[in-house]
């Protein structure tokens, strides 16, 4: 009797649990559709945006701009690298997928282990501590940053790298490709590496069908005529683009950590499911010996008092 009870208070705590994976995960799963569209929304003008000033960079010989490195002394300032992290757990290996990617980078660029570490997000806090990463700042943006807050942190990186006081800032996250996939990048956010860029997209183009490459090197190989002139333009363009990249950075690590969480908390239900139905099927078989063994009892007793 005492077995059957037991089971029957693991079934119930196991439907519990199933309901409360079950409600999350169509809570991630609502989430995840508004950041999607919002992410998808964003990247044509993001990309669009940073392809263009890096081809008229790349163009432009005799203009220069802060934000390029242009010009820069050796050795001024030290890097900065901001890893994106969640602040909310229950999504799979998400975080740490990100923070294996931030320390191997980390371990590799001994200039980057030294420099300056800022993180958004509250679970990589106690993973950095446990590898000896000393954080310098700690960010919250929220399951929904805003365009303002982001862009604010842009100019505020902007601003110290154009002052000499970073040299480089680098961007780890999970960069969000599709619904069935994300992959853990690191991104150079600064200084603008028009050459890098254009030789990247030179490279898709290539690997694509021929039409799309012989057209994606018509937009690459373009000769612009400025007006008002090429410095103008990269003064307002370049810190656009700077800004759109970043809040385009953050709306991918948002999607992505509701896609894993999303997943994480579907195979918790499923799994919660078979776990009901094994303590199902282990509370009949207890039962059925319980009911057995109380119809021996009685058929003895009978028999006895004959």
């Amino acid at each position: 009797m005492a077995k059957t009870r037991e089971i029957k208070k693991r079934i119930k705590a196991v439907g519990n649990i199933r309901r409360i994976t079950k409600t999350m995960q169509m809570i991630a799963t609502s989430k995840f559709a508004k950041a999607q569209q919002a992410a998808v929304a964003g990247k044509p003008y993001a990309e669009t945006l940073f392809h263009l000033v890096a081809d008229m960079s790349a163009a432009v010989t005799d203009v220069s701009h802060p934000l390029l490195g242009m010009g820069r002394r050796p050795g001024a300032g030290q890097p900065l690298t901001l890893i994106l992290t969640s602040d909310r757990g229950l999504c799979g290996a998400y975080n740490s997928t990100v923070l294996r990617t931030a320390m191997a980078f980390l371990r590799s660029n001994a200039g980057a282990k030294d420099g300056r570490i800022e993180l958004v997000g509250k679970k990589g806090a106690g993973f950095l501590r446990f590898q000896g990463v000393q954080v310098a700042r700690q960010h919250t943006f929220g399951d929904k940053p805003g365009y303002e807050a982001v862009t604010a942190l842009a100019d505020e990186y902007m601003r110290a790298f154009a002052a000499g006081e970073i040299s480089a800032v680098r961007i780890v996250y999970m960069k969000y490709i599709s619904a069935g996939k994300q992959s853990p990048t690191v991104t150079q956010l600064l200084p603008f590496d028009a050459r890098a860029i254009t030789d990247a997209a030179k490279s898709q183009a290539v690997s694509r069908q021929p039409a799309l490459a012989a057209e994606e090197g018509k937009k690459l190989g373009s000769n612009y005529e400025f007006s008002p002139g090429a410095a103008e333009l990269l003064g307002e363009l370049l810190p656009a683009a700077v800004k759109a990249v970043l809040f385009q950075m953050f709306n991918d690590a948002v999607v992505s950590e509701h896609v894993a969480r999303m997943v994480a908390m579907k195979s918790a239900t499923d799994n919660a499911g078979k776990a009901g139905k094994t303590l199902s099927r282990k509370y009949n078989r207890a039962r059925q010996a319980q009911i057995t063994t109380e119809l021996t009892e009685i058929i003895s007793g009978a028999q006895a008092l004959e």
